[in-house]
């Protein structure tokens, strides 16, 4: 198992340069005086694609081999890795399938039908997308691009900390959500690297706990497909690699509830005018809550993404607080 590098995080940041979005990073007078902190959100909701999966996405198309090229792509996602994947696939001109959940929003669904790509739908309760997917890539001789476990794919989510320290100096402290562990595993390694006395922080939905448990276990923890309003948060278990990763980088995971994920989205919307998707929202509701009682830190926040179905950002919005 080859672990990315920082300096596979700086080869990324390369390749994606004039492709990817330099997201920007907001703050929030409201948000600073409720925390105690001074917050900065690294807006990947304003991503190609809506977040920042487009970056893993095609730092690891860029590197396929003129063969593999010729096949296309098949990849498996709960929505944003699919995005990212069919829009990188369209840029580099491949074919690409993804294998995505029958009850996946809408508006993802819809979107990634958009850029091109073939949607093939399952059942996340019953069947087995990973299996799925590899039966595509052996029948079709297509490049597997999984949505997390991968080093290029955790390079490239790695280059949205190379911008937020570039653009607000190093924080104290850094929050990212954790589905399976991509995006907080290449941006722990970045941090890691820029600000060692940086502590850096998964967060997950309480329901989704996965990696939470396997910290304290020691070793991978597999639970039943969560019932979270975070849909990027439904995998069952951290990856070998990003486990690893995460087991060597992480300060620890914090948990917060599915309300608390709500009154994020909410109060996002509603101060900063910004839309976030539920698992965009999981780290700023951790910085709400505050369990470790932090004051007068400098809090980075990676805002994973903006898509969020609108029939459930109107129950959101309309859910009697």
């Amino acid at each position: 198992m080859t672990l990315p590098t920082f300096d596979d995080i700086k080869a990324a940041a390369a390749r994606l340069r004039n492709v990817a979005h330099h997201t920007p990073v907001l703050t929030s007078s409201f948000l600073d005086e409720r925390t105690g902190n001074r917050l900065f959100l690294k807006c990947e909701n304003f991503q190609r694609a809506g977040a920042f999966k487009f970056r893993g996405a095609y730092n690891a198309l860029a590197q396929l081999t003129p063969e593999q090229r010729r096949y296309g792509v098949v990849a498996f996602s709960s929505g944003n890795h699919a995005q990212g994947v069919a829009l990188a696939a369209k840029l580099l001109g491949l074919s690409a399938k993804i294998v995505m959940p029958h009850d996946a929003p809408a508006a993802k669904l819809a979107a990634t039908r958009g850029y091109g790509a073939e949607v093939i739908l399952y059942n996340r309760y019953e069947e087995d997308r990973a299996a799925i997917a590899r039966k595509i890539q052996a029948q079709e001789q297509r490049a597997l691009i999984p949505p997390f476990e991968h080093p290029h794919i955790i390079a490239g989510q790695g280059t949205c900390t190379l911008e937020l320290f570039e653009q607000a100096g190093a924080c104290d402290i850094l929050l990212a959500p954790v589905g399976g562990g991509g995006l907080i595993s290449g941006n722990a390694i970045a941090a890691h690297h820029l600000s060692p006395a940086t502590k850096i922080y998964g967060v997950e939905a309480e329901v989704a706990n996965d990696t939470f448990l396997s910290l304290q276990k020691g070793e991978r923890v597999t639970i039943p497909v969560p019932p979270t309003i975070a849909d990027g948060m439904q995998v069952t278990s951290p990856g070998e690699m990003t486990f690893t990763i995460m087991r060597e980088r992480l300060a620890g995971v914090l948990l917060v509830s599915e309300e608390e994920i709500k009154h994020a989205v909410r109060v996002v919307l509603e101060r900063m005018k910004i839309l976030i998707e539920p698992t965009g929202a999981v780290p700023v509701a951790a910085a709400l809550r505050n369990e470790l009682g932090w004051r007068d830190k400098r809090i980075g926040i990676i805002v994973s993404g903006g898509n969020i179905d609108m029939v459930k950002l109107a129950g959101i919005l309309t859910e009697t607080t």
